[in-house]
């Protein structure tokens, strides 16, 4: 999920045969949409997805150490070489072309697919295997070989290591088959089932009042829903909501007692479909309330959705559109003082122009306001149900080494600056955007809780048993979050992919965090699940979305 876009790149590639002092519509295309995942340019660090140059007339699957999914070498997508007409097909739908993989963008308008293949058609270079990044010292701290459930963790701000103390990694993860009644390893006391086994790429998820779970699948542009069975503990055919929408991930229901309306964020706009409790399919068309959040999607295109607790404010997140933002430039477009005034303390400015920020907005859509900055992809993010407070859980940046910076949770202050670009977890200032704004060095907020670098934090919730509730947790439990790790890809020894439980104490994080549900990891290559959301069931268990497996998890206590 996370990139560096060199500044150099615009101009720098040649595009059917020609230099350009501009970027063609397909680069700038890739760049916005593609360059989270993929290399186009043979010259920089793999990712997360495999390189694409050199990509047409290459036999699917065959890039220097591939390690991505083994979808496109089942029968059906075996042999298959990317021509032109090959691209064309599995970019128009990628999870049609080829079931189970593990490219979630599809690009439906012919003419911007046509102009990314002939952007990717003019990209080569030399072919050669990754080098194995160097260890880092301490690598094996959060490493996946040493997780197991109850196992604490403590990351501070006096542990960080040096920037590229260790070499930037490109170790995406590859995405197995889940071996025969394998199932995640979950704490002592508890029980793990399988609630949904056919969830497909479900990545959030929403418990309504009468306990339906609501998952959005931005890669299908679904809304769905899931009704647990009369026992519970397992869900019947996931009903389609809505389709059509645009890479859908943010889900809320106003109000929350007796919603009116299911609110839904698209990769760009947030709307609204007239909702009643029990409702499986929309009433009709989504009414647009904020029709555009940013200039061009960008590479971060999940947008989270919260409503404060007297229901006045809805909170939007949106990512940031590069890594560390180094092509924007050392100034805004207006005097420093009156840019701040309009967008916040340290809202950056050009591609990154109200991103890595929360906007606040009222329900109608109305008010437009920065509420915070400097969150490079605030991706979890609810209002906690007793104290009132926003939280994010974020995704920090990359490519300065194994174990720099650390994600983290923490409440957002209205009006704070959390660093994003220039500074990380206080006045760390980053080595790559040195110099460029010492004014900030004293206003950064540092967050709450450090999570090991590179674990990619989602969704969370508040643990609360609902009133009733015949599963419940044991109270030691109630009011601690928990928290999906999706997992890392710019580590060398891989973290995360797992669900943790972060420690609250008078209402605040106390900075620990507890392994709660592990063992989806193979090696250092293979992965079989990758947990991106959670929820609490209306019977109290906690459900685990898995987006890499295609399955909801069911953890309740044992009885």
């Amino acid at each position: 999920m996370h990139y560096k876009i060199a500044a150099a790149l615009a101009g720098a590639l040649t595009v059917a045969g020609a230099a350009s002092a501009a970027p063609s519509a397909g680069q700038a295309y890739f760049e916005r949409n593609c360059a989270s995942c993929h290399t186009a340019d043979a010259g920089m660090a793999s990712r997360a997805g495999p390189p694409l140059f050199n990509v047409v007339g290459r036999k699917a699957a065959s890039a220097p150490g591939y390690n991505y999914t083994d979808a496109l070498t089942k029968a059906g997508a075996a042999g298959k070489t990317w021509t032109r007409a090959e691209l064309d097909v599995f970019l128009r739908d990628p999870a049609k072309d080829v079931p189970g993989t593990a490219m979630p963008v599809a690009i439906a308008d012919a003419k911007e697919r046509a102009a990314v293949i002939d952007y990717l058609a003019a990209q080569s270079g030399k072919t050669a295997a990754p080098a194995a990044a160097k260890a880092a010292t301490g690598e094996r701290a959060g490493a996946w070989t040493e997780d197991k459930p109850g196992d604490l963790h403590h990351v501070t701000v006096d542990q960080l290591v040096a920037p590229y103390a260790s070499e930037s990694a490109g170790n995406g993860p590859k995405l197995a088959q889940r071996p025969e009644d394998a199932l995640p390893a979950v704490a002592k006391g508890f029980k793990v089932t399988v609630f949904a086994a056919d969830a497909g790429h479900a990545r959030y998820a929403l418990r309504a009042p009468n306990g339906d779970i609501i998952v959005s699948d931005a890669s299908r542009g679904t809304v769905g829903v899931l009704r647990p069975d009369h026992g519970g503990d397992k869900a019947g055919e996931m009903r389609v909501f809505a389709s059509g929408l645009s890479r859908p991930y943010g889900l809320a229901l106003w109000p929350a007692a007796h919603p009116q309306y299911l609110y839904v964020a698209n990769a760009n706009s947030v709307v609204r479909f007239p909702y009643s409790v029990g409702d499986v399919k929309a009433k009709g068309k989504p009414e647009t309330i904020v029709a555009k959040l940013v200039d061009g999607m960008g590479n971060h295109i999940t947008r989270t959705l919260a409503f404060s607790r007297d229901e006045k404010t809805l909170f939007v997140s949106v990512g940031s559109a590069t890594n560390v933002a180094e092509g924007i430039g050392s100034k805004p477009p207006q005097p420093l003082a009156q840019w701040e005034a309009e967008h916040g303390l340290g809202a950056a400015w050009g591609v990154e122009t109200d991103r890595a920020t929360v906007l606040a907005f009222d329900p109608d859509g109305k008010h437009r306001r920065n509420y915070a900055n400097g969150l490079r992809n605030c991706v979890g993010m609810f209002v906690h149900p007793d104290s009132g407070d926003l939280y994010c859980s974020v995704n920090e940046r990359d490519e300065l080494g194994d174990n720099l910076p650390p994600d983290y949770v923490t409440r957002v202050k209205q009006g704070g600056f959390y660093g994003w670009p220039w500074y990380y977890l206080g006045a760390h200032e980053d080595p790559r955007l040195k110099g460029v704004r010492p004014d900030l060095k004293d206003k950064i907020t540092v967050p709450d809780a450090l999570l090991q670098a590179h674990s990619a934090p989602l969704g969370m919730t508040v643990y609360h048993a609902p009133s009733g509730a015949q599963h419940a947790f044991p109270k030691e439990y109630d009011g601690d979050i928990f928290l999906a790790l999706h997992g890392s890809w710019n580590r060398g020894i891989r973290t995360g992919y797992k669900v943790v439980r972060v420690m609250m104490k008078n209402g605040a994080p106390t900075g620990q965090y507890q392994d709660f549900m592990t063992g989806m990891v193979l090696s250092d290559r293979d992965v079989w699940g990758r947990p991106a959301a959670v929820t609490v069931a209306a019977d109290g268990a906690l459900l685990v979305v898995d987006d890499g497996g295609g399955v909801v998890w069911r953890i309740a206590p044992e009885k």
